[in-house]
């Protein structure tokens, strides 16, 4: 790969860079004559069980990581849209993470070592094999969400989390009391139980789901004693109900997989994220006519959408409010017509600067960072 790139560099030829291209439809489109896959490269480099460390090639479908560490009980505990279909290194440069982000944090919190490929047909190293790793700038975290942009990412290391013996999903009903869910959401994220998840449904997707209203979900986990005792906690926050461990399993299968299900569906629709507070959360989510979803312990906001200008028009309404957002995922036929980006921030200058320090005659990718790099 690494001299792959230097030689298509050479002749400055557009490169696009990709694993199993499951996220094609995410973000912008790169076209280039030359096209680089990491495919091929899925081994484990190093796995450290009693460190909680694993290094791994990019290639690696993330699918294999998961049954690789869980027969030693252990997780990288990101998921998200294409998480089953997409391999290491495009969950890390798309900086995909889902439900679980509330405790677990996303691939920033959890990637401790990168190694990756430059242009000039150098190999990087950054950060380690160790949890604390002080050692000087960790270049590998500009990799993370950069889709590609500055580098190939040949390998990456994780820290790992032991997986819970347990875990407990609590469905709570508001019917159209949105401001009893939020209410509840409060309870939860201020109590000492700790929930794992804590996302909330409008009454639109809900109903895709089978159930009614606004939906509070809170996922936990942990010994048998420490989820018995927050579902004992938890039903003092409404009305409630638990699901048994399949159910559980098929509704949040069902939550990470809303996306690739509804492009499927929908060629021309589009998927909208928003990064709100907690306070507006429930707002953002309320404004949605379409199906939504908040994780609402982070204050992710995220909006299907079957008319790509309705899309446009309720991310610029956020957008006005001081919100981050993006048109995460497009139809291949709107796509060139939507503005995914249109307020990159007061930091977008010095997303070029570093571009142009890794990648000067932007061959790399270009365009794949939501059009705007």
């Amino acid at each position: 790969m690494r001299d792959a790139l230097a030689a298509a560099a050479a002749a400055k030829e557009p490169i696009e860079l990709f694993g199993s291209n499951s996220k094609w439809q995410m973000a912008g489109r790169s076209r280039a004559g030359i096209r680089i896959s990491t495919d091929a490269m899925r081994r484990v480099v190093q796995y450290e069980p009693k460190d909680l460390t694993i290094g791994v090639e990019a290639g690696m479908p993330f699918a294999e990581l998961k049954r690789v560490l869980a027969q030693n009980g252990q997780m990288v505990p990101l998921e998200g849209p294409f998480s089953e279909e997409g391999t290491v290194g495009g969950m890390v440069a798309a900086n995909i993470n889902g439900s679980r982000r509330r405790l677990y944090g996303t691939a920033r919190d959890l990637v401790i070592g990168m190694t990756f490929a430059t242009l000039d047909g150098k190999l990087v190293k950054s950060g380690g094999m160790v949890v604390k790793n002080v050692a000087g700038l960790d270049m590998g975290k500009l990799m993370i969400g950069s889709f590609g942009t500055l580098a190939a990412i040949a390998t990456v290391n994780f820290k790992l989390a032991p997986k819970p013996p347990v875990s407990r999903t609590m469905i709570f009903l508001f019917l159209d009391d949105l401001a009893a869910a939020i209410e509840a959401r409060n309870a939860a994220i201020r109590s000492v139980i700790n929930p794992v998840a804590v996302d909330l449904l409008n009454p639109a997707l809900a109903a895709q789901m089978g159930l009614e209203g606004y939906v509070l979900a809170l996922m936990f986990a942990g010994t048998d004693a420490v989820v018995e005792r927050s579902h004992r906690d938890a039903e003092a926050f409404g009305t409630c109900f638990a699901l048994n461990p399949e159910d559980e399993q098929r509704f949040w299968e069902a939550v990470r997989n809303l996306t690739p299900q509804y492009l499927r569906e929908n060629g021309t629709g589009a998927v909208v994220r928003v990064s709100t507070t907690l306070k507006d959360c429930g707002e953002a989510l309320a404004s949605l006519t379409g199906p939504g979803l908040a994780h609402a312990g982070s204050g992710i906001v995220r909006g299907w959408f079957a008319e790509p200008a309705t899309a446009e028009r309720w991310l610029a309404r956020w957008v006005g409010r001081g919100c981050k957002g993006v048109i995460e995922f497009s139809g291949e036929a709107v796509r060139g017509g939507l503005t995914l980006w249109p307020s990159p921030g007061g930091d977008f200058e010095i997303m070029k600067r570093v571009r142009n320090m890794f990648d000067p005659e932007g061959l790399l990718n270009s365009g794949r960072l939501y059009g705007v790099i």
